[in-house]
């Protein structure tokens, strides 16, 4: 899809520090009065400390073994720690926010009305319910009304722009090869299942997931109101159906090389790749300016897709449809019955978060995601002096200064390919906070009362704006986070790291914490940003953002051999039960925590230089460098459920929390000597990964 398109080929490559997921699943119990709020926590917090344990030994339990017994997991989560704590703290300020907004009154601008009337509507629940499934009868007319297969074209670029998970998925990138150009991208699409692999895996939980998700679609059918007989047998039929797109599916550890999803052809060759499909009347619908040429990420997943349409049955063909139509729209905006079924599976079977979030934190959720922009203006207002802007950029600088000094220490680098490294470095743009240029919304329409055509226009709205790009200059001062959002990222066709002003927050930047406590903080969240621009995905783009081979050949394979250290180490490491972390898959985030810690220490020993810092020298118990472990370590508190963690070792790019910390600071000799650690102590082994 096109708004959905930064999950797919092109920004499938965009890098994340945090990562905090917060699923839009449905309606808990409680009012924001009485359900538990969270402070902020300070820079360091020697409450979570775990004094008992021995940090040589594990330094996860060390720093954060008192943080679950003080913060246990949230019934409405999955996982939870310092990350979520912030997102919490987020959420209840834009929840005031949008609550005075919603009273209505004369004294509202433009986007003060959208945003509060869109949650409104999203918060009327008893109204949704009122209306049933009615919002959705033209889109389930369309496909009743299919008489042919030659039809489909149309409903398949109708249901991109509303992001209706048919088939495929359609959107613009940049190119990869000439980052200076926008251009239309098709991708594979069409699953229910997190990934093409739910639907092959061996084993027992495996097994019992897709059984969960048949069954899933069977309640789903029956509540859109088919028998039960024929519910049952339509999804089986979907499931097989869904199961065929998989076989012809890139796998999500293949699809992290760029090479492998970048094919630039004529779109002329498309339509030899799926005949059955009118490729020019479906750039047509979809509104895309006039192209001559595309990128088909996965051209063997369309010559799939041709034998599949070609063979399935159009009745199957429209029972998908609907079930894709009803999957894909918001669960919040459908009826509690729906919602409620939603979650079962996706939250509470797939990822075992015992309870629905509140509805008020899904509807904020919902109006961030559909008016980012409008909601992150008057947010930065409130939470984003300019001090944390200026504080922020100056360490992001350190840090910079720091990659450029340790680029020149690098032993297994050649001369040449050191030089290209730092154009690329000097080259990157530091985004922090928010854009420049605030998204215009005005033809955007929002009507108090429609939660469902609210989504449906706001989804619409973001497609064509993204589609409208298409054959245009590149916006590069475009933020790709809406500000109040708790991440940051990288992306290398950019070639650019961005801060969303909601990661800029205690304790990641505490302007009361130690200078220290920051760098290990937010300032290892920096490196890490500008490390995921040399990993094994971002050492592929050049300083302008196009994938092109910089490297000489010996200093390519010199990099393999570092990066093949940290792709056996974290394979090691068991996530839970039977389920171990790819290394494979996590690589470059790996890599990114790694150099970013290691750059974020060489920053904190420059910036204490020039400020005459005493290095050894306690505060409150501990020296500068165990404070900027300890900061570090921190960042990476909490707990995970077992689902979740299953989910995550299958699905997610980033480690779970405890490798993201013990996993880095075991590479890290400089750790070892701030605790005193002896040779040989877990975490400070003999042998140990380094690449930057």
């Amino acid at each position: 899809m096109a708004g959905r398109w930064a999950t797919l080929a092109a920004r499938a490559l965009v890098a994340s520090a945090i990562c905090t997921t917060l699923m839009a699943q449905t309606q808990s119990k409680g009012s924001p009065d009485t359900e538990k709020t969270y402070e902020r926590l300070p820079g360091l917090d020697k409450q979570l400390i775990d004094t008992t344990s021995d940090p040589c030994t594990d330094f996860s339990q060390y720093a954060c073994g008192n943080f679950s017994k003080l913060y246990p997991i949230p019934n409405d989560r999955s996982g939870f720690g310092p990350g979520a704590m912030v997102a919490e703290y987020n959420q209840r300020v834009l929840h005031m926010m949008l609550e005075k907004a919603a009273e209505g009154g004369s004294d509202r601008g433009p986007n003060e009305q959208k945003i509060g009337d869109y949650y409104a509507s999203c918060m009327d629940q008893d109204a949704i319910n009122h209306k049933g499934l009615a919002p959705l009868q033209p889109e389930l007319d369309r496909i009743a009304e299919l008489n042919s297969k030659n039809e489909l074209t149309s409903l398949l670029a109708h249901h991109q722009l509303v992001n209706v998970n048919s088939f495929l998925n359609y959107g613009e990138q940049q190119d990869f090869k000439d980052a200076r150009k926008q251009i239309a991208a098709l991708d594979q699409g069409g699953l229910g299942l997190p990934e093409r692999d739910y639907y092959f895996r061996a084993g027992e939980a495996a097994e019992n997931t897709r059984k969960e998700y048949v069954q899933h679609i069977t309640n789903v059918l029956k509540l859109m109101g088919e028998p039960e007989s024929q519910a049952m047998s339509d999804a089986q039929a979907i499931m097989q159906l869904e199961t065929a797109l998989a076989k012809v599916s890139m796998d999500i550890t293949s699809r992290r090389d760029p090479q492998n999803v970048y094919h630039l052809m004529p779109v002329t060759e498309v339509a030899g790749l799926t005949p059955d499909l009118a490729w020019t009347q479906f750039f047509k619908d979809t509104g895309t300016p006039p192209i001559t040429e595309l990128n088909v990420a996965n051209p063997d997943f369309f010559k799939g897709l041709n034998t599949l349409l070609s063979s399935t049955s159009l009745p199957v063909i429209k029972t998908y449809l609907r079930w894709q139509l009803i999957n894909s729209t918001p669960s919040e905006v459908l009826p509690k019955a729906f919602d409620d079924e939603h979650f079962d599976f996706y939250g509470h079977k797939l990822r075992g978060q015992p309870e629905q979030r509140a509805r008020w934190k899904r509807c904020v959720q919902a109006t961030d995601g559909g008016l980012g922009e409008a909601l992150g203006q008057v947010y930065v207002a409130q939470e984003f002096p300019p001090s944390s802007k200026q504080a922020t950029l100056q360490m992001v600088h350190d840090i910079e200064t720091a990659m450029d000094q340790d680029i020149d220490t690098l032993d297994w680098m050649g001369p040449a390919t050191k030089v290209r490294a730092k154009e690329k470095l000097h080259a990157i743009a530091d985004k922090i906070g928010y854009p420049d240029h605030w998204r215009d919304y005005s033809k955007l329409v929002v009507v108090r009362g429609d939660a469902y055509g609210n989504a449906m226009r706001a989804i619409e709205f973001e497609n064509q704006r993204e589609l409208a790009k298409i054959g245009k200059p590149v916006d590069r001062g475009e933020f790709g986070m809406s500000p109040p959002t708790v991440n940051a990222y990288y992306n290398p066709s950019m070639n650019d790291i961005n801060f969303p002003a909601g990661i800029l927050q205690p304790p990641f930047y505490d302007p009361h914490a130690t200078d220290a406590e920051d760098y290990g903080h937010i300032g290892a969240i920096v490196g890490h940003e500008l490390t995921h621009g040399f990993d094994d995905q971002g050492r592929q783009f050049d300083g302008n953002g196009n994938l092109a081979d910089w490297w000489t050949a010996e200093d390519g394979k010199k990099f393999e051999e570092k990066t093949d250290c940290e792709v056996k180490e974290y394979s090691g490491f068991t996530a839970v039960d039977d389920a171990k972390v790819n290394g494979k898959l996590t690589l470059g985030e790996n890599t990114a925590d790694n150099g970013g810690l290691r750059l974020a220490y060489i920053a904190f020993l420059a910036d204490a230089k020039r400020k005459n810092i005493d290095l050894s020298q306690k505060q409150d118990g501990y020296t500068p460098v165990q404070q900027f472990f300890l900061g570090y370590g921190q960042n990476w508190c909490g707990a995970t459920r077992p689902e979740q963690l299953r989910v995550q070792v299958q699905t997610d790019p980033h480690s779970p929390r405890q490798f993201r910390l013990d996993g880095v600071v075991q590479n890290m000799p400089e750790f070892g000597q701030a605790f005193g650690c002896k040779a040989g102590q877990p975490m400070m082994p003999a042998n140990y990964c380094r690449v930057w």
